[in-house]
């Protein structure tokens, strides 16, 4: 076993070998099938993103279960008793089911949460992330079991991009069902095109934006059915939406989903992840218009269910093809530096 360890930027990846591990009850040991390539990846070997190093970064992976620890076995988030050869993705995040947030029902805000591929290596969690041969995952992680005939490259964007989505369509729906309204996606890449393709299968009319006209085609291919450049104008031109989910981070995407909605629309914005300047918003309008503005940030292990679930009758030629070409994990410098986000890493 092995792991490709992040020291810092501009240093290289240090290939450190694993011998052994000793597993705790509730724990289990995966052998890595394949790793995807997260933009967030890709911003901490950058330097635009802060991390504890020395790190595994890599949290969009899928493998199989190869050992399990003592006492009884863990089970997926649906219940199920693990065994030694499920084909399984995990979450992202571990929460500790006891503080106040994880009993508000906002497990991925726990106070002392833990996430695979963000955290520095200790002596004992070393296989922390998805760039390595094998993962350690550790007791409550959020697992499930997945079919053997999706391909790896569908799969190992769910622990991120499709379970995000997941949890961004519920903060809508729960104001606004999707079914027969009109919905606004703002970003149209890994994420973008996701949202697409699930607010389409629950019967939305979907109006998708993005600068880059090649991202805008591909959003009809994904089930949009019209596109704009994310201008004012545009926007002004485009039929008033009722659901508008922004995953580009931009402020100006921001303000021109505000500036769109229709009475009684909800805004979810899931891309403000960093820094990127701050959006006007005139109080009196949102009272007016009676709009709802929600955060998300992370998921909770029910959306990791959704999201398997989502894509394993999804069209797996589509998805795998907004999956980079695979590259051996020993060349994981040359794949992050040379690549844009999803490349895909096999041990």
């Amino acid at each position: 076993m092995y792991a490709q360890v992040f020291h810092g930027v501009g240093r290289p990846f240090e290939r450190v070998t694993v011998p052994t591990v000793d597993l705790r009850v509730g724990e289990m040991l995966v052998a890595i099938e394949l790793a995807t390539v997260c933009g967030s990846d890709l911003h901490t070997i950058a330097g635009a993103r802060s991390a504890p190093v020395p790190l595994v970064l890599g949290h969009e992976q899928v493998g199989r279960v190869v050992e399990l620890g003592p006492g009884a076995p863990a089970r997926t988030v649906d219940g199920v008793p693990l065994t030694v050869g499920a084909r399984v993705v995990w979450g992202v995040a571990v929460d500790c089911g006891a503080c106040r947030y994880c009993a508000a029902g906002l497990p991925q805000k726990c106070l002392s949460l833990r996430k695979y591929g963000h955290e520095r290596v200790t002596d004992d969690w070393v296989l922390s992330g998805g760039f390595a041969s094998h993962a350690q995952l550790v007791a409550r992680t959020p697992i499930v079991v997945v079919d053997e005939e999706v391909p790896a490259a569908v799969l190992a964007p769910a622990s991120c991009a499709t379970a995000t989505v997941m949890a961004a369509i519920e903060a809508a729906a729960v104001i606004r069902p999707l079914d027969g309204a009109t919905v606004a996606i703002s970003g149209c890449g890994m994420l973008g095109l996701t949202a697409i393709a699930v607010a389409a299968a629950r019967g939305a009319t979907v109006i998708a934006s993005d600068p880059d006209p090649a991202r805008r085609e591909a959003a009809l291919a994904f089930g949009a059915s019209q596109t704009v450049d994310g201008s004012r104008v545009a926007w002004r031109d485009a039929p008033a939406h009722q659901v508008a989910l922004e995953l580009s981070g931009a402020p100006a995407a921001v303000s021109g989903l505000i500036g769109a909605a229709d009475i009684g629309a909800v805004l979810v914005l899931v891309g403000s992840v960093f820094p990127a300047g701050t959006v006007d918003l005139d109080p009196e309008q949102v009272v007016r218009r009676m709009l709802t503005l929600r955060g998300v940030h992370n998921y909770a292990p029910r959306h990791l269910l959704e999201a398997v679930d989502f894509l394993r009758d999804a069209d797996h030629g589509a998805f795998a093809a907004l999956v980079e070409p695979t590259v051996p994990l020993d060349a994981i410098a040359d794949a992050l530096h040379s690549r844009a986000p999803r490349a895909a890493l096999l041990p």
